[in-house]
């Protein structure tokens, strides 16, 4: 479903009419009382843990990391789109607790990680090989709309308001700019990081499954 269409309106489909399909993947709850939940139609009555490990087999090459010092509202939309992008994880630095809202359940199939510090979230990604690129509108950022990200990263976001914390622009290898064009001076975490998902994705990733 697209942002702005009638997400009041049912979605989903009823219990399975006819003979049972056969397979592990099936979940016999959701065949009998019909699956509601917000997943594409080829997951359709497929059980959880079959979702994630079919997922698990197509993951892209990017991870997504976003500052949590003030309980930012935005984290939930981070781990929607990181869902939609199939990012490999998500990576809440610094407070453990988040607003779990605004992902809409996507949590329960996108692999999420804590890090209490920058420190400790930068010697993980630096074990696997792995840039920090930040993306926030700061002097000396390249325009990702003329630049590719890297296929191996991880796209680090700020807090709302204040952006990447001075110690996080510090870690990055490269930081990266979104070009805007009205009067404000910035634009949310999560928007944001739609954005940079979606440059990710049209450099590096082939079109989705049908």
């Amino acid at each position: 479903m697209i942002a702005g269409e009638d997400e009041s309106a049912e979605v989903g489909v009823g219990p399975w009419a006819g003979e049972w399909p056969t397979g592990p993947q099936y979940d016999p709850e959701l065949l009998a009382n019909g699956d509601r939940r917000n997943v594409v139609d080829r997951y359709r009555y497929w059980r959880r843990e079959a979702v994630v490990a079919d997922l698990d087999r197509r993951r892209h090459d990017f991870h997504v990391a976003i500052e949590n010092w003030q309980h930012d509202l935005n984290i939930g939309t981070v781990v929607r789109n990181a869902n939609a992008f199939l990012a490999a994880e998500v990576h809440i630095v610094g407070l453990r607790k988040w607003n779990r809202r605004g992902a809409m359940v996507t949590d329960r199939y996108q692999h999420v990680r804590h890090h209490p510090t920058i420190d400790e979230f930068v010697a993980w990604a630096s074990d696997r090989g792995l840039p920090v690129i930040g993306i926030d509108n700061l002097p000396g950022s390249r325009p990702m709309e003329t630049s590719a990200l890297p296929r191996h990263c991880v796209l680090l976001f700020g807090q709302e308001g204040p952006g990447l914390s001075d110690i996080a622009r510090a870690a990055c290898t490269e930081l990266f700019s979104i070009a805007q064009y009205g009067s404000t001076r910035s634009i949310n975490a999560g928007v944001a990081s739609g954005i940079a998902m979606h440059a990710w994705v049209r450099a590096h990733a082939g079109p989705p499954p049908e």
